[in-house]
Parts: C-alpha cells; structure tokens; sequence
C-alpha cells in the first residue's frame, strides 16, 4: 500500500460495478475517497465496506465541477482518478509506484484499454497527477486535467509530464450494454455541444464532438467540426492530433473520399505518440485498402497492429480476410484461428474459416465451424443464422 497515494472517484448508482472497481486499488492507496452525486442504490454502502471517506454533492450536469468538489477531499499527495466502470490492472502497480517517487513529475498520462472497443482499443488519461492547488478538472464532459497543467507549466516549467506505456486501467464503458445503459453518446453531444458553442476554436471539443457526429451518420456536419478543430490545432498535442487526423480520416471514408481518407490516416499514425494509440488508424486504414483492391498493402497494416497488440482479434480477422483475397489460404486459416483465440463468440470469423475450409475439402472440420457459426448468429442475430442455414442447405449433409 502506498501511503503518498489516494484513489478519488464520482459515482452515481454504481452498485453492480462498484465493488469491483474499489478491489483493484484497495491493496494499492491509501486513502479512497468517493463524491456521490444523488444514488438511489447501494453505491454508498458499498464504498463505506471499502473504508471510503464519503463525501455528498448535487449533480449540476457539469463532471469537471464535481470532480473538483471530489478533489477537496484528497489528503494524500498524489490521486489516482478511475470510474467506476474501470479496474486497476496489477501489472502497471510497479510501475505506478515508481513514477510518483520522480520529484520532478507532475502528472503522468495512463493507457487505458477500452474493452469492447472494436477499432480503437487504446487511448491515454491524464487521470495520475500531483495534488498541486494548480490543478483542477475543466470541460463540463471528459473532464480533464490537461488545460490547468498546460498553464502552470508556464510559471513553472520545471514540472515534467511522463507517459505510462504498460496498459493501467481497463474500462468497460464502450461495451455495448454498457453505452446502451448510460446512453454515453447522447449525455456527450448535449454537454459538448453547448460547450462548442462558447469554444469553438478548441481542438479537444472539435475532435471529441466530431467523432460523435461521424458515428451517429452526420459526416457532413463531422467534417465541418473536425476541420475547425484541424485549423486552430497549432499548438495541440501529438495525441490531439492523432485524433483529430484519425476522425478526419473515418469521415472521408464515410463519404467516399478515399484519396483523403488515406491522407489523414497516414498524418494520423506519423504522430509521435505511443504505438498502441495508433491501432486504430492502422486497422481502418487496412480495412479501407482492401476495400480498394490493395489487399497486399492491408495485409502490411494489419501485421502492423497485431505486432503492437497480438490479442488484437479485428487486426487478426480482417488480416485473414485480406490473405484470402490473395489467394494465400494457409495464412488466412492462421489469422482466422489466431482472431478465435481472442474472440471466440464472433460468428463471422467461425463462418469465414468454415467457408475456407469447405473449399479446401476439409468437409467434416468445416462442418464443425460452420455449426457453431450457425449457433452464435442464433443468440447474436437469429436472421443471420437463417441466411446461413438457407446458404449452406444443398452443400453440407449434415444437419444445421
């Protein structure tokens, strides 16, 4: 346990997810401090069990505001910020430990790994810092400690700002039942769009707001925020621009701009940051390639990100689809068998598999792959399974 240490959270009707969270820093801080904002459930009894110091506010719609009114309650002289729907991972502890002894450092950036994130399963959290009365949370949504440390290093430079490269924090948040109970995206654009409205020459805001708008169908309106953000981005960070170029490039994708799209995945990835942030770029500008008949070339951005992350199942996937459109049917079955190890219950990557092997005469090992792409489709999307069932009823003799 680290007595220099304090965990620091806000909650809101947590109870099914709390306690997981708390038991993966309660070996680690000294001190958890938690800051509900209005629950009708358990939360409370559940952090008070953890020896948590309570503390009570009215929420005003405003994340940074309550964060800050958390942060009055921190006693120790470093915080480590987490939601709820986030644990600790043990294995970056050491290393935690050991940045916070650094005199010189003031904040240290944390990997985070998005569970559930299909494309882009890593980003960066300013969320380890100091607790200089310099720093406080901004932004009404993703509250972030960034704009307060940018201006205290003005006065003073002598502070340093490292980067934790060992994965730290798991999120379950993007998880689709997840989003669907928080109703994330929609909580987003309301606060960030009457944000946008008083800033609109923040690149954050631009690019945060833009990927909304791109996700939700609104490419035009994507574009036009994105670009606004590009055009006042001249003293953003490497990692701001990785996003905005990232969001750039899945909006002209979007709209069948490809020369363009590729531009800004490739500005995307010569950013100098950490390469497990660049995942993303990497694999949608592979998908977009072998879109283009360019498989060979997919191929190469595909290995580039199985090689950052080996446990990266879309990276193995679509690499198996890209080898089987040059014919190279060994390598396909290698990445299709490589993406179930990490994502066995995708139908698709038992279906594609089955149908390589059914061309190369494995009948009965096709057979076998097929049944279970059959039984997934059933739980995941019962009119895929009818498709696939009507597809396969003269070629295999067996009951589907």
């Amino acid at each position: 346990m680290n007595d220099r240490l304090s965990l620091c959270m806000i909650v809101k009707n947590e109870a099914d997810i709390l306690a997981e969270c708390l038991r993966s820093v309660q070996d680690v801080v000294s001190e958890i401090v938690i800051l509900d904002t209005g629950s009708t459930d358990d939360t409370v009894a559940i952090a008070e069990s953890f020896g948590a110091v309570i503390g009570h506010y009215e929420w005003s719609n405003d994340f940074a505001a309550a964060r800050n009114e958390a942060l009055k309650l921190v006693t120790k002289e470093w915080v480590l910020v987490l939601d709820a729907d986030e644990k600790l991972n043990e294995k970056a502890i050491e290393d935690i430990e050991k940045a916070i002894t650094e005199p010189d450092t003031l904040a240290v950036n944390l990997v985070r790994y998005e569970i559930g994130a299909a494309q882009s399963p890593y980003s960066l959290v300013s969320r380890l810092f100091r607790m200089h009365p310099a720093i406080k949370f901004e932004r009404p949504y993703h509250a972030m400690i960034d704009d307060s440390v940018a201006e205290l290093l003005t006065v003073e430079p002598q502070w340093q700002i490292k980067d934790l490269s060992t994965i730290a924090i798991f999120h379950t948040g993007y998880q689709r039942e997840a989003i669907a109970k928080l109703e994330k995206s929609t909580r987003a654009k309301q606060a960030m769009e009457a944000y946008f409205k008083a800033h609109k020459n923040d690149p954050y805001v631009c690019s945060k707001l833009g990927a909304i708008y791109i996700y939700e169908g609104l490419a035009k309106q994507g574009l036009k925020t994105l670009k606004q953000g590009l055009k006042c981005s001249a003293n953003a960070s490497p990692n701001l621009l990785y996003e905005l170029h990232y969001h750039l490039g899945n909006a002209f994708r979007k709209q069948g701009e490809t020369d363009k799209a590729i531009k800004h995945y490739n500005q995307a990835i010569e950013q100098p940051i950490i390469n497990k942030l660049k995942i993303g770029a990497h694999h949608n500008l592979g998908a977009l390639l072998q879109t283009l008949g360019k498989a060979e070339e997919a191929i190469a951005q595909h290995q580039t990100t199985v090689v950052i992350d080996p446990t990266f199942a879309a990276g193995h996937y679509h690499m198996g689809m890209a080898y089987k459109a040059v014919g190279k049917v060994g390598e396909a079955i290698t990445a299709y068998e490589q993406c179930l190890k990490y994502d066995p219950y995708n139908p698709w990557v038992h279906q594609n598999l089955a149908a390589i092997l059914y061309r190369i005469g494995q009948i009965e090992e096709s057979t076998k792959f097929f049944k279970q792409a059959i039984a997934l489709h059933d739980e995941q999307n019962p009119q895929e399974a009818a498709k696939l069932r009507a597809k396969l009823k003269d070629l295999i003799s067996a009951p589907l």
